[in-house]
């Protein structure tokens, strides 16, 4: 059987890390990428272990290389996920499972079209309630409830949706699409 690019993302709030966690802690077929960022190594961090580091040269000839599955910036840095690391999993024979925002989800099915691309989120009540939980404020929970709607609204590229009401329930959907 072919393995495939999965890519999950969903809200703040939808238990994706604990999924993942789940996932990657019961399957061996399933394997992670180190992300590429094109910052400078913080102190006590070493290259391949969280980040693989690259100076603004490297990365922009990554970029024309067509190297990058999806880039996003944050805090003035450059971060992606290498289509080289991706390709290497694959041909060693597991899944690669990818973790990210919707913008970044999308820029992958634009860049590999045949990932499958997973939406994880809870039902509106129970996601209010986990907001609830997290908030200082009722008007941040309408905040955190409003950006989910908006990346709701965004992940029409998504392939599957997996409700996350039950996380053990989320994980055995999960690992269906995993097997199919």
């Amino acid at each position: 059987m072919s393995k495939k690019l999965f890519v999950v993302t969903g809200p703040s709030g939808a238990g994706i890390g604990e999924l993942v966690r789940a996932l990657f802690a019961a399957r061996e077929d399933l394997a992670a990428v180190t992300p590429l960022t094109a910052r400078k190594p913080k102190e006590g961090e070493r290259d391949g272990v969280g980040f693989y580091f690259y100076d603004l040269e490297g990365w922009n000839a990554l970029k024309e290389a067509g190297e990058l599955l999806e880039t996003t910036e944050f805090a003035g840095n450059d971060y992606g996920t290498s289509r080289r690391l991706v390709e290497e999993q694959l041909a060693a024979g597991r899944n690669v499972l990818l973790n990210l925002s919707v913008e970044r989800a999308a820029q992958v099915k634009r860049s590999m079209p045949a990932a499958v691309c997973v939406y994880v989120e809870p039902s509106p009540a129970v996601l209010r309630e986990r907001y609830r939980r997290i908030a200082r404020s009722e008007f941040e929970v309408s905040v955190r409830m409003e950006t989910a709607d908006r990346q709701r609204a965004l992940a029409g590229f998504c392939d599957h949706v997996v409700n996350s009401d039950d996380i053990p329930a989320a994980v055995a959907a999960f690992n269906t699409l995993l097997d199919s």
